[in-house]
């Protein structure tokens, strides 16, 4: 198999996603070094069900909703971030700096940007947080689909949105290195915490490659300490399908009181 391998998820500026790069080419050269890095050049979705995909990076809620069928999980990054526990993680709540919006309660009918339906972070956390408010099923006015935890943040910033929910890592990185960006919102509120997203690998790659990118893993985290500082990486978790249900949970509890969209 010619394996290919992508870390998309958290390419915030040029500058990390070329730390991210090289620190996925390092634990190719140790675990894997005929391996190619590539840029998704496809829905993300179809990219993690590739079969030659030896390692990637995707969100809890899509792993949960039928991709578990096609990666096996490797680990779980540990992030230096406000929010973040352990390899479990929250979102922030932010809405403009200068709007009137001071909790979640005064959002009521206002617009909601989330960057996918099927996030984790931007959705599901939010739906979840949101739920208890809901009436008949509904919350906010509209829901703008972003593509991106930016593009939320840009939306808010551009009063084309009032409130987004915010992966807090996302939110760490573009303090580090989009801080007009950052100044442009501020803090409502936080979701509860769920793990984080996990790096996976096709159900082709055998278990010796596992155990061999988990310990190229380790190795480059502590091969490049300055990089390892500007990724805000502490170490990696080994968690399993039972960890990721938590995800499932806090849709169910949505669920439970009738409310199943933003908007």
């Amino acid at each position: 198999m010619n394996w290919i391998a992508s870390l998309p998820m958290y390419n915030v500026t040029p500058a990390l996603a070329a730390d991210w790069r090289a620190f996925l080419a390092d634990v190719l050269r140790e675990a894997a070094p005929l391996t190619r890095i590539v840029e998704a050049d496809e829905s993300l979705d179809a990219f993690w069900r590739r079969a030659d995909l030896l390692i990637s990076q995707t969100c809890g809620y899509p792993l949960m909703h039928g991709l578990h069928e096609h990666v096996q999980l490797i680990a779980t990054p540990e992030f230096d971030a406000p929010g973040c526990v352990g390899p479990n993680y929250s979102s922030v709540i932010v809405t403009r700096a200068d709007g009137p919006v001071h909790s979640l309660d005064a959002s009521r009918g206002l617009r909601v940007a989330f960057n996918q339906p099927d996030s984790n972070s931007g959705m599901n956390a939010l739906r979840h947080a949101i739920a208890p408010l809901s009436r008949d099923g509904s919350y906010f006015g509209e829901a703008v689909v972003t593509g991106s935890h930016v593009g939320s943040l840009m939306a808010i910033a551009e009063n084309r949105a009032d409130i987004a929910a915010i992966d807090c890592v996302t939110m760490a990185f573009v303090r580090d290195g989009l801080p007009r960006l950052a100044r442009a919102v501020r803090e409502v509120a936080w979701t509860q915490a769920s793990p984080g997203l996990p790096l996976v690998a096709s159900n082709n790659v055998d278990a010796s490659t596992v155990e061999a990118l988990r310990s190229a893993l380790d190795n480059a985290l502590h091969a490049n300490p300055v990089r390892t500082k500007r990724l805000r990486l502490k170490g990696f978790s080994r968690l399993s399908l039972t960890d990721y249900a938590r995800i499932e949970q806090l849709e169910n509890e949505a669920l439970t009181f009738g409310y199943t969209r933003l908007a």
